[in-house]
This record gives structure tokens, C-alpha cells and sequence, in this order.
């Protein structure tokens, strides 16, 4: 039975979810049961995209994306891919309406980093971002909302914002791997090989703006949403606290990281929040 398969197909993306990143996984786990397998799906889709450019040094990544496009529009035309990933996917993409315009756009960030390393302008670095990170928060909100076009009107300002503060904030976590092993620096005017405190406080206020204005669209988004989109905030907040008291030079050097044992605090500390009705 087809049912059985895409029973596999979802439970395939929910385990990319939990063994890529343990912090996400924890966030779509506090979203309503009712929307987590759409979450997990689009994070499948997205994560192996991203592996692609990122990961498989000593493949022909541009076929491999090329490749794993052609096969997504495949499934699309016929509802069904036996690529559990886009199989389940594809799905998501129909009973949701998710625009093909938004796939679109973060498949040409994903083959910018097959053929560009830095970025000079900010109109470079902000289209770079829609594509890799604002455009999953989209893809998100058109879960969250469900159907609802005007409530996704009404919060796709804050989505985006939500998705640009995480996707630089993983920028500027990443900053050694990306410049040393990557060849790739994502900030326009800043020098990575003179990365300064300077520096660093210019992006760190970018982020808190962005995080500052996308905290009013979780105060909005619906009851099945809100406390899993509030602890991915929290987590980022916590890590981006974390970047802004390490040196620069450390942050060049090493992967910073928020333990297991703080992430469970920030886990409490939500609920008790989420609870209290103060989010």
C-alpha cells in the first residue's frame, strides 16, 4: 500500500530532522502533533539541498543538484518519489499551497555556493539570505497558517526576519568552516582573516533587529505554532548571547556551541513563559 510508503517516506524525514540538528528537532517536537511531520518534511528537503553544496566534497555537486531539482519536479508531476525525502515533501508542497516561486528561490542560494564565495554588496548578501533562510520560513508560516492567506500576509514580514536572524546567526557561528573549509564569506566589507570586535558588534545588532521584529510575529502565529517557533527563538537568542561574549578570535577559530544541559534549561524556561502566557 502507497500509505505504507509514505508513512516510511515522513518518518525518513523526521529522522534527517533529529540526526542534523538536535536543537530543531526539539522545537518542531513542541509544535502541535498535527503540523510536526510538515515541519520535518521541509526541513528533509532543505537539509539535503544544503549537504549537497555543502558536504559532498569530491562529487559533481552540480549534478547532484541538478539531479535532486529535476527529481523533485518529477514527483511533483507525478505525486510520488522513491526518494522517501521528496516523496514526502512533495506532499506538503500541494496541501499547503507552497508556492513554486519560494522552491525556486532557495535552490538558486543552494547553487550560489557551487559558484560564489563572497559577497560584496548587501543586496548580494540579502538576496543570498531570502533564498537560503527566509524562504523556509515561508515555506513554515504556509504550514503554520494553514490555508489562512490573509493571516500570511499578516506575518510573512516576521517570518522572514525570524529565518534571516537564524540563518546569520549560523553565519556567524560557522564563520571557521565557512572560511577555512568552505572558501566562503557571506558578510559584505568584513574581512574574515582580520575579524575584529567591531565586526562582530556591526552583526550582532543586525541580528537583534531582526529578532527584535520577528518576536511580534510569534506573539501572533497560531496556538499549534507558537510555543515550538518560541524555542527555536530562545535557542538562538542563547546562542547569539553566547557569540557576543566570545571573542572574536575564538569565533574564527572554534564551532561555538550550546550544551545538551543548557538547551534542557532554555526547554524549561520556555514552557514556564509559554505557560504563564507572557509569549
Amino acid at each position: 500500500m502507497k500509505q505504507l510508503f509514505d508513512d516510511v517516506s515522513f518518518k525518513c524525514s523526521k529522522l534527517v530532522t533529529k540526526n542534523y540538528s538536535t536543537s530543531f528537532s526539539l522545537a518542531v517536537y513542541m509544535l502541535s502533533p498535527s503540523i510536526r511531520d510538515a515541519i520535518y518534511s521541509i526541513y528533509g528537503f532543505v537539509r539535503f539541498a544544503d549537504e549537497i553544496v555543502d558536504s559532498f566534497h569530491g562529487y559533481d555537486k552540480e549534478s547532484l543538484i541538478a539531479e535532486f531539482e529535476d527529481d523533485y519536479y518529477k514527483a511533483i508531476d507525478r505525486g510520488i518519489s522513491l526518494n522517501p525525502i521528496l516523496n514526502s515533501f512533495q506532499q506538503i508542497v500541494k496541501e499547503y499551497n507552497i508556492s513554486d516561486d519560494l522552491i525556486q528561490a532557495f535552490l538558486r542560494s543552494m547553487k550560489l555556493d557551487l559558484i560564489k564565495s563572497d559577497y560584496h554588496s548587501k543586496a548580494e548578501y540579502d538576496a543570498y539570505i531570502y533564498g537560503s533562510a527566509d524562504v523556509v520560513g515561508l515555506m513554515c508560516l504556509k504550514v503554520f497558517v494553514a490555508g489562512d492567506n490573509k493571516r500570511y500576509e499578516q506575518l510573512k514580514d516576521e517570518a522572514m526576519r525570524l529565518g534571516s536572524a537564524f540563518q546569520k546567526v549560523n553565519f556567524l557561528r560557522d564563520l571557521k568552516d565557512d572560511n577555512l573549509v568552505l572558501n566562503r564569506n557571506y558578510f559584505p566589507g568584513v574581512d574574515l582573516n582580520s575579524f575584529d570586535e567591531n565586526a562582530k558588534t556591526a552583526i550582532i545588532s543586525e541580528i537583534e533587529e531582526d529578532f527584535k521584529i520577528a518576536y511580534q510575529g510569534i506573539l501572533k502565529l497560531p496556538i499549534e505554532a507558537k510555543f515550538g517557533v518560541y524555542t527555536a527563538f530562545v535557542y538562538y537568542k542563547k546562542l547569539l548571547k553566547k557569540l557576543e561574549n566570545t571573542p572574536c578570535h575564538e569565533i574564527g577559530n572554534a564551532r561555538i556551541r550550546v550544551s545538551n544541559y543548557t538547551k534542557a534549561g532554555l526547554l524549561a524556561q520556555s514552557f514556564v513563559t509559554y505557560k504563564l502566557k507572557l509569549v
